[in-house]
């Protein structure tokens, strides 16, 4: 097993690399103890059985550069192959503002492909390398050093299973001529949009039942500090104010140190110091917000005049078509899709692009009662009215 530390031998092999259709991409990473992951290791395989196969590692070789990979990254005669590419390719866009293209992702082409929702890299391996996976290593420490041969050897196998399955999958894909479907998929992971934060917005994440203008102007203003503080001191969020801790503050409107050492779920680094300044600062800005500033909730489930029975139509045909297919179901539309759909909503990510060729512009014709649903054995079948 080869370990690359230096900026040359990373080079060497990003060359060689391009003279191949694709190559195969892995990173270990730690997020436990801060915002923004730090990469650990990243693995990559050529082409063919005995394809050169390599550990490349930042800690050992801290003066590497990766110049040299972002470099591959751009070169697009090479196609880089990922499996469940998201958390891989936000490392990649925060420390290197760069995307590899094109890209393919295994999980996202296995559920085109009918492999099920959110399809694990061991069932691919398992269903299509027809190869046993030592899962051993999976929650190691991958920041520690020296690695162990049972670390190298589990995270080489990471990229060397992937030529088999991304070969099988293009090839399945291909012959389905679902290939727009992938890309569209792809199109989503490789937009800045998807890993971009703003610490603004950051309470749009945050789950709550209420919908008091005052009550979620406080949990804005409090998300936004939280979000920009974890950033801009690499925390992870929940080391500032847990989300439970965060909507009790919105609740209690504490004035005062004082009330805030009242806080029941309130972490004891954050009842002083600057967090405590910046949770009060916070809460006063949302209690004193003018009322035309007040945020909204826009397009919530509650303001919706959801159809059930239509609902429940809704989950038939899609259950149909994603039997029909052979495609996940959740791929093509979500829970929630399906209720906005039966509330009268039409800017629906379930009736855009292929999803819509897929699965929406029959849900509108059910809609509009231009087909019903019929069942036959097991089978549910469309008909036209």
């Amino acid at each position: 097993m080869r370990t690359i530390t230096t900026t040359q031998e990373l080079a060497a092999f990003c060359e060689a690399a391009k003279n191949e259709s694709y190559v195969t991409i892995d990173t270990e990473f730690l997020r436990e103890r801060t915002y923004w992951s730090k990469l650990c290791l990243i693995q990559m395989a050529l082409p063919g059985k005995d394809g050169d196969a390599v550990l490349v590692d930042p800690i050992d070789g801290a003066e590497m550069s990766l110049d040299p990979l972002y470099d591959l990254f751009r070169h697009e005669a090479t196609v880089k192959v990922f499996h469940a590419a998201r958390q891989d390719l936000e490392i990649f866009f925060v420390e290197g503002n760069c995307f590899p293209k094109p890209l393919f992702d295994t999980q996202v082409a296995a559920m085109v492909c009918g492999f099920g929702e959110q399809v694990g890299y061991e069932t691919l391996v398992r269903k299509i390398a027809h190869e046993p996976l030592d899962k051993t290593s999976r929650f190691t420490d991958w920041s520690r050093r020296p690695l162990s041969e049972a670390q190298k050897t589990y995270a080489l196998a990471d990229v060397t299973h992937l030529r088999v399955i991304y070969e099988a999958l293009a090839a399945q894909i291909a012959e389905s001529g679902r290939q727009k479907w992938v890309e569209e998929e792809l199109a989503v992971l490789t937009d800045p949009e998807t890993y971009t934060i703003r610490p603004h917005e950051a309470w749009q994440r945050i789950k709550t039942r209420t919908s008091s203008a005052r009550f979620l102007a406080i949990v804005k203003e409090l998300a936004e500090f939280r979000e920009a503080y974890a950033q801009g001191h690499n925390v992870p969020r929940s080391r500032v104010v847990k989300d439970d801790a965060l909507l009790e503050l919105a609740s209690t409107k504490p004035a005062t140190v004082e009330d805030l050492g009242r806080s029941r779920l309130l972490l004891r680094e954050a009842r002083r110091g600057e967090i405590a300044e910046g949770l009060l600062a916070a809460v006063k800005a949302g209690v004193e917000a003018k009322p035309d500033s007040l945020p909204k909730v826009v397009n919530g489930k509650d303001q919706m005049q959801v159809n059930p029975a239509l609902a429940d139509l809704l989950r038939v045909l899609l259950k149909a078509k994603s039997e029909e297919l052979g495609v996940a179901a959740k791929l093509i539309a979500s829970a929630s899709d399906l209720d906005q759909i039966a509330g009268g909503q039409r800017q629906v990510a379930a009736l855009a692009g292929w999803r819509k060729e897929a699965f929406g512009e029959d849900a509108l014709r059910l809609c509009r009662g231009e087909i019903a649903l019929s069942a036959k054995g097991n089978n549910i079948k469309v008909v036209r009215l």
